[in-house]
């Protein structure tokens, strides 16, 4: 299975994915044949090269670049059509995809995000929600609620509206007291890699499946708090 990883940041995901792709790693069986930055200054840039990335197959495309969001993926697609890309990985891509890109690779995307989803009802995705800002949400949230002393590493479909698409896999990660959202993301890390990878090993041996929780991750009654730990969190975060 050939895929494409689009990086906006750090890439560390990225990284550990092309690692697991090499002789001997868990993914053996899967071929990283090109990366896509969303901007020239990503760090994730060197550290695929690092990993073993062609410099020809690691590619910046800037959506400030093209003038509408169409064209925009069509440059996504061009550049995946030439290397015959099967399946597109979203690892840290802080970019809206275009709705022409879902649809070619339509059940072949996938998003890694790094807090709980409950697709459909309130939950800790949607816009502005990224980075340091789901953590800070969360913990924010489980200290007002005084409930559910966990977070949640997350991978799931892609879908136009953002963190819309159903979650495929996750797993917890417990809360600490005295948790900063810094403490919180550096725990999180290895999970999100752990999940990715075998979110990946899911799809090339066919077994992916859609997770949908029985009970809801937000009350009704909690709704109004969620969207102030949001605002909360976004403004101590303005960079995510």
């Amino acid at each position: 299975m050939k895929i494409a990883l689009l990086i906006s940041g750090g890439g560390t995901t990225a990284a550990r994915i092309i690692h697991e792709c090499r002789a001997g790693g868990r993914l053996e069986g899967i071929e990283p044949v090109l990366v896509i930055a969303s901007r020239p200054d990503a760090p994730g840039i060197q550290k695929v090269l690092a990993h073993g990335m062609t410099p020809s197959d690691v590619i910046v495309i800037e959506r400030s670049k093209f003038p509408t969001p169409g064209t925009f993926g069509s440059a996504i697609m061009s550049e995946c059509e030439k290397r015959g890309v099967e399946f597109i990985g979203q690892y840290g891509w802080m970019v809206k995809t275009p709705a022409n890109v879902i649809e070619r690779y339509n059940g072949m995307m996938t998003n890694q995000h790094p807090g709980p989803l409950d697709v459909g009802r309130e939950d800790f995705g949607g816009a502005g929600m990224f980075g340091l800002r789901v953590h800070a949400a969360r913990l924010l949230f489980v200290e007002r609620t005084s409930r559910d002393y966990w977070s949640e590493a997350t991978a799931q479909r892609v879908e136009v509206e953002f963190d819309k698409g159903a979650v495929i896999k996750s797993k917890q990660v417990p809360i600490i007291p005295g948790d900063t959202p810094e403490d919180l993301a550096q725990r999180m890390l290895p999970i999100e890699h752990e999940v990715q990878i075998e979110v990946l090993s899911d799809f090339l041996h066919n077994r992916v499946h859609e997770i949908h929780r029985e009970i809801p991750l937000i009350t009704s009654e909690e709704e109004s708090i969620l969207e102030e730990c949001k605002r909360e969190a976004i403004q101590k975060y303005p960079n995510g």
